[in-house]
């Protein structure tokens, strides 16, 4: 008999996973977490859930926690999810279907972003596409923040979607956001990559005109607005911060 597992990575989140394992198990017939040290009730809540859970140090590296739960169970197909997305009920009618099916493909699923008490269509959090349903044995993946599968398999998408209920708060984008650019600046720099001083600049512009004007940011009214700035300052963060990293290197070759 055909079994799928869905994968969720978890660190502190008893606020989502609750939902999120009832959800998974629409579909699944395992769900194993691999958590990176909860602290909060995660693991209790996803225990009394009938879930599995496994400890593995997270250690900056996102593609690392997706490989490493490949070990950790013998299914026929995974697909991943994060602890904040569900899939609806088209998404979970057409993963069935997909899983029943010879393992000779990939599937792609839609995810649409729920932030702030809302959905949006357009801009930074217009809905996007990712691969998440693979045989098992077919995938591994890459990129420590940001993280993407490499699968060989044609890939098709399925119907329905995701949703994806990532900030509550202004606070938490903010905190995330410092987060992943360090991620993003030291990882960039221990694989060579360099810029220059007005790359900051350069880069934030050109994603602000991206999700404002080309993606239709100001659609989604002042929130969307809103957005559009954010992304410009997450663009310039992230490369202020490879650009301090390179500055910092050259100054202790200079001593």
């Amino acid at each position: 008999m055909t079994r799928l597992c869905v994968i969720i990575l978890t660190m502190n989140e008893e606020k989502n996973i609750g939902a999120a394992i009832a959800n998974a198990q629409q579909v699944a017939d395992d769900v194993l977490l691999i958590d990176s040290g909860s602290t909060d009730r995660t693991l209790e809540i996803a225990q009394a859930a009938g879930a599995r859970a496994v400890y593995h140090a997270l250690d900056g590296d996102f593609a690392a926690q997706r490989d490493f739960a490949l070990t950790q169970t013998d299914a026929d197909w995974v697909l991943y999810l994060d602890a904040d997305e569900q899939l609806n009920d088209a998404l979970q009618a057409a993963v069935r279907k997909a899983v029943a099916g010879a393992p000779s493909k990939q599937y792609v699923l839609q995810r649409k972003t729920v932030a702030f008490g809302r959905t949006y269509n357009h801009g930074a959090m217009r809905p996007d596409y990712v691969p998440r349903l693979f045989p098992r044995g077919t995938v591994h993946w890459t990129g420590k923040v940001h993280e993407r599968p490499v699968c060989g398999l044609p890939a098709v998408t399925l119907p329905g979607y995701v949703e994806h209920y990532t900030y509550e708060s202004w606070q938490a984008w903010a905190r995330k956001a410092n987060h992943y650019t360090t991620i993003w600046a030291e990882d960039s720099y221990a694989r060579g990559k360099r810029v220059g001083g007005s790359a900051a600049v350069t880069h934030s512009l050109a994603g602000f005109v991206k999700v404002f004007f080309l993606r239709a940011g100001f659609l989604d009214g002042w929130p969307g607005i809103y957005l559009c700035f954010c992304h410009w300052f997450y663009t310039m963060l992230k490369y202020m911060k490879l650009y301090h990293l390179q500055q910092k290197e050259d100054r202790r070759k200079g001593e």
